[in-house]
């Protein structure tokens, strides 16, 4: 577990005078109180860095607006809540497509089969971690009941977030034989 690390009032000033030192010192302690926030909220995730990363940034940035010293902690967890948010809302999704470097995007113009799987996954990509983790349990044949039970949630959201996760596939797929 790690050591319990308190920030001092006057740290957290001559951080906000503009002290460089001060402030990387100030990110430094925080920086792992952040990743402990966001990893017991969303898992070990690969967006966790990029998450800590813009919390980090936002207290940076915000640490003019801190009324009082010895509120920092609070001032950047509700930072992160922000971001939390935000992630929540799909800001982190969709944002890099990765390609196989031995086969660029361009050569799956011809290989139709390449090219569903890529509508399908960017389909699923483009779904919240949420919505993915019902359609799995789904097709693993769990009962709507059963999943509410898993995610702690009625059994109603279960049944709205599997309607409106193949709305949005709907929308997104160009199926074949639908055009």
């Amino acid at each position: 577990m790690a050591a319990r690390v308190e920030i001092s009032e006057e740290l957290v000033a001559r951080a906000r005078t503009g002290e460089a030192e001060a402030q990387n010192q100030l990110l430094r302690h925080l920086e792992p109180v952040l990743r402990a926030f966001f990893l017991k909220r969303l898992g070990a995730i690969p967006e966790i860095d990029d998450l800590v990363q813009n919390t980090l940034l936002r207290v940076h940035t915000g640490l003019t607006d801190l009324k009082d010293n010895g509120r920092l902690k609070a001032f950047a967890m509700k930072a992160a809540l922000f971001e939390l948010q935000d992630w929540y809302r799909g800001r982190y999704h969709g944002r890099e497509r990765l390609f196989d470097p031995d086969r660029p995007p361009l050569a799956w113009m011809h290989d139709k089969a390449a090219e569903q799987r890529l509508d399908i996954e960017q389909a699923l990509a483009a779904l919240t971690p949420r919505a993915r983790r019902i359609l799995e349990l789904r097709a693993y044949g769990y009962r709507y009941q059963e999943i509410a039970r898993l995610l702690q949630t009625t059994e109603a959201a279960v049944k709205m977030q599997v309607k409106r996760a193949f709305e949005k596939m709907r929308q997104l797929l160009v199926l074949p034989w639908s055009e």
